[in-house]
């Protein structure tokens, strides 16, 4: 979906596909029909824009074969689905019945991430459509953050400079220029955006910037204003935003609270879960372990990484934190000039989500991301942004 800015440039907003377990092209070619189609017939568009994640398989067979990248080209094309941002983060295995921290591997330190990396940027620059010259990749904040030392540190550094080098050859070649945003997670060494400001003040690229995910912003109690402030002040690119909503619990002390927030604690992935307080910042790695005794202070607000459906709020006595989404992305597109060009609904959880909420079938699930997107359709227009067909 695209929408134009009142200064005159153009915002995409898309849906990330890494909600749908696929590992190979085949998988991605399946997905395309079977979900995301059935969504763009949902909203009634004509045109779709999906922010495609491609597993470590899937992007080597796109990119050692042009005629399978064409044939993704063309399958998109029929389909109605536009591609302008790609989800980097996970590698591979993200379907798989436990995640956890194997979605942190391998990380900035590892030459495989550079090199997944950088078939993706080609990948993409393929599969851009013909009106668009500019897209955006998203990736791990550099590395979940314990074995992280100097030595692994300088490491990443040097990958994501010959990153931003094949990125400048890449649009030399190709006139596609390719940026890519560390999104910052809890638990990673870039946990805040405040984190981010110096590994990539360091690297000092315009193709290296952030990717704000407005569950992580809020699951780390950063305020969106501020931390925006932030990176526009230090001249951090904002490379894309991902439009997403933590679970929130006000009164985590209670009895009732602690009972419904269990029924979100999963075995697939991390919920890593924070409180503020006074002395600052406490956190567990999982939801399963702050509701295991006094692990966590429990007089101030929870929240966890979970990625609830921005349109439907648990039940009381749990919510979201879709407030924090709506202050971030009057921020990011409100003013006078976006900060991003790049937005991408990602609730990648709907499977995980405790069993009464979770869709029944690819129907429900197809008129719940299109109710997200909806959602998210209305707070760009109320910002003034106007839909393009």
């Amino acid at each position: 979906m695209r929408f134009r800015h009142p200064d005159g440039s153009t915002v995409h907003l898309a849906y990330c596909t890494n909600v749908h377990p696929a590992e190979t092209l085949d998988g991605v070619l399946a997905q395309l029909r079977d979900h995301c189609e059935p969504v763009r017939r949902r909203l009634g568009r004509d045109r779709l824009g999906i922010g495609l994640w491609l597993a470590k398989d899937a992007a080597h067979a796109l990119v050692t074969d042009p005629s399978a990248l064409r044939g993704l080209r063309t399958e998109l094309d029929r389909r109605g689905l536009e591609v302008v941002t790609l989800n980097g983060f996970p590698y591979e295995g993200f379907g798989a019945e436990e995640v956890k921290y194997r979605v942190y591997r391998p990380d900035w330190a590892d030459p495989e991430r550079l090199g997944h990396t950088t078939a993706l940027a080609r990948v993409l620059a393929g599969l851009l459509p013909d009106d668009v010259t500019d897209g955006t990749i998203s990736t791990l904040p550099l590395a979940w953050r314990t074995a992280y030392d100097a030595e692994r540190a300088e490491a990443a550094r040097t990958a994501l400079a010959a990153l931003a080098e094949r990125l400048d050859a890449l649009e030399e070649l190709t006139g596609r220029s390719i940026r890519v945003g560390l999104e910052p997670e809890p638990g990673c060494v870039v946990e805040t955006t405040r984190d981010a400001i110096a590994p990539l003040t360091a690297i000092g690229h315009h193709r290296i910037g952030i990717c704000v995910d407005t569950c992580h912003l809020a699951t780390s109690f950063e305020d969106p204003h501020t931390a925006l402030h932030a990176l526009t002040e230090a001249r951090v690119p904002v490379v894309k935003s991902q439009l997403s909503a933590a679970l929130h619990a006000e009164h985590p002390h209670l009895p009732e609270v602690r009972g419904a927030l269990a029924s979100f604690a999963e075995p697939r992935f991390l919920h890593q879960t924070r409180t503020s307080t006074a002395a600052g910042l406490r956190a567990t790695d999982d939801l399963d372990e702050a509701l295991a005794g006094n692990t966590l202070p429990d007089g101030a607000p929870w929240r966890a990484h979970f990625h609830v459906p921005l349109h439907a709020a648990p039940t009381p006595p749990l919510t979201s934190t879709l407030p924090v989404l709506k202050a971030a992305l009057t921020r990011l597109v409100g003013g006078p000039a976006p900060l991003t060009h790049h937005l991408e609904v990602e609730t990648y959880t709907w499977q995980a989500l405790p069993p009464e909420l979770r869709p029944k079938g690819r129907s429900q699930l197809a008129e719940g991301i299109a109710a997200e997107l909806t959602l998210a359709r209305d707070l760009l227009t109320d910002l003034g942004l106007k839909e393009l067909p």
